[in-house]
């Protein structure tokens, strides 16, 4: 099964016009995320969320054209001018937009201009916000007990400062109504219903940055929303939900009572290797926001790798160090066709149980783990294990370390004092992502997740400047916690050097609301 959509060449490019849901990530339909992995331009706005963004590859064009509501900095005409221009081009556009491309997104204008140019295009329909964030504020915008419809209003018109809405007609339609972009025109909306014959003490809320973990909502009476909305400073994105079914929040809410409802952690593994965290993350509930701030880089056609691979049958011990580098260490035997029964007689240690779990894939049983699992730790267990066995005399090195290219010197020190030989190998490295168009400081985050000092040291070059100081980092050892101390961040560090103990780690900072109770 292939991982994306194939786009046939063509002289002539196309557009696809790609809702990107209401913000969380997990709500963008597969479709919509392929299609991303294919692009040659991302066109997107304001309201696409930034752990969407993220997805985009990093070859990949983006375009900011910063729709908001009320806002429009790239005004509609220049952005279908865009679309046109880049297809022209021969290229595969994506117009990423929040919410569903036709419902109030002006979808049907930029699709005007293509067509008028015969220029070929797709629509890929977004969950909108209309039912997704009052689903995940617990209110249904149908209940047979309440009402049998629902009806969405755009807040605000094209020509208009204030919405031209029939008020008579929709209050005589009983139905729920749920108001987009209205943040702006609350006043009136609320003056309008009233004043139509809606009753003062209907419920209403208003829902903010709905689907994120910061999602707030303000359920009140029609007559008093306003007032409510202006002391709590609600701000856009938010949408108005008018109805009976909005008393149903108080009974149905769910998405803040996960253990991690409440929080935006940043994740800072290598794509390749954060499915876990990231996965464990979400599955509690968190927003995650995925920003890889090292890269991994297998070396290639190096001499002294060949060297020693094909030598490998000297070694009585290899000592992984990384579930990276066990990946790395039999892709490497595959290629040099280097058959694994070579390996039999040599021991194998791991330095943790998610190490050990990639060992033990290959179907080789692991000899020897740590209490504590980080470099030093195994360092210590190698040296005291061989110095206690009968070592038979030899020239050739004892332990293989196939590593990463900058690693830990801990792990090195007990076998050098021991006088125990070794064969340091450098089979990958590791080098700093490229910069982000993402402000950190705009992206509210509560914890940052470190899991190695370089994506401490990644993280650190790639938003320099920021005030570190107020960075909680969230870090899986103590090598970890000194690279980020040592850049002046607020630091916890998990029980365990482990993807689980870290999770455990965020759970309980979560539910203590104590930063220092980790």
């Amino acid at each position: 099964m292939k991982d994306s959509i194939e786009i046939k060449n063509s002289k002539l490019g196309k557009v696809w016009l790609v809702g990107a849901g209401p913000g969380d990530v997990g709500l963008l339909t597969i479709k919509g995320k392929d299609l991303i992995k294919t692009a040659d331009v991302v066109v997107y706005d304001s309201l696409v969320g930034s752990s969407i963004l993220v997805l985009i590859p990093k070859n990949v064009e983006k375009i900011n054209v910063g729709k908001v509501a009320g806002n429009h900095p790239v005004p509609q005409e220049e952005i279908n001018q865009i679309l046109l221009r880049e297809a022209l081009a021969g290229k595969k556009v994506i117009r990423l937009k929040g919410g569903d491309p036709f419902l109030f997104g002006r979808g049907g204008e930029e699709l005007e201009l293509l067509r008028a140019n015969k220029i070929p295009f797709e629509i890929v329909p977004g969950i909108t916000s209309a039912i997704a964030v009052p689903a995940y504020h617990g209110i249904p915008v149908t209940h047979r007990d309440f009402c049998s419809s629902v009806h969405v209003i755009t807040g605000h018109t094209k020509k208009q400062s204030e919405p031209d809405i029939d008020y008579t007609s929709l209050v005589k339609l009983g139905g729920t109504l749920v108001f987009l972009m209205g943040v702006m025109a609350m006043g009136a909306i609320c003056k309008g219903l009233m004043d139509a014959g809606m009753s003062k003490d209907m419920p209403v809320a208003i829902l903010e940055r709905g689907t994120t973990a910061h999602q707030r909502r303000i359920i009140s009476s029609l007559e008093h929303l306003t007032e409510k909305a202006e002391k709590e400073k609600i701000v856009t994105p938010s949408i108005i939900v008018v109805g009976e079914v909005c008393k149903l929040a108080k009974e149905f809410h769910w998405a803040e009572d996960r253990l991690l409802g409440e929080m935006k952690i940043l994740v800072t593994r290598p794509k390749d290797r954060d499915s876990d965290l990231a996965g464990a993350l979400r599955f509690h509930g968190a927003e995650v926001l995925e920003i890889p701030t090292i890269e991994t880089d297998v070396i290639l056609d190096a001499d002294l790798i060949v060297q020693t691979l094909e030598s490998i049958g000297v070694f009585q011990w290899i000592g992984f160090t990384s579930p990276y580098g066990v990946k790395v260490f039999f892709d490497k035997l595959k290629e040099l066709s280097i058959d694994i029964r070579s390996l039999n007689g040599i021991r194998f240690a791991a330095i943790g149980p998610a190490t050990k779990q990639a060992i033990e894939e290959k179907g080789i049983f692991v000899d020897l783990m740590p209490e504590v699992y980080d470099g030093k730790s195994l360092g210590i267990a190698l040296k005291q294990i061989i110095t206690e066995g009968q070592l038979e005399e030899t020239r050739n090195p004892v332990v293989l370390l196939p590593r990463a290219k900058i690693g830990t010197e801990e792990v090195l020190k007990p076998l050098e004092e021991s006088g125990i030989l070794f064969e340091d190998l450098p089979i990958y490295d590791t080098i700093e992502a490229p910069q982000t168009d993402l402000k950190f400081e705009d992206e509210a985050v509560d914890y940052v997740a470190f899991t190695s000092g370089s994506t401490v040291r990644g993280f650190v070059k790639m938003f320099e400047d920021i005030d570190f100081s107020k960075v909680k980092a969230v870090c899986i050892g103590d090598q970890t916690a000194s690279e980020a101390q040592k850049n002046g961040m607020q630091v916890v560090i998990s029980e365990k050097a482990t993807i689980d103990s870290m999770v455990e780690c965020i759970i309980n900072l979560a539910n203590s609301k104590d930063w220092t109770k980790g």
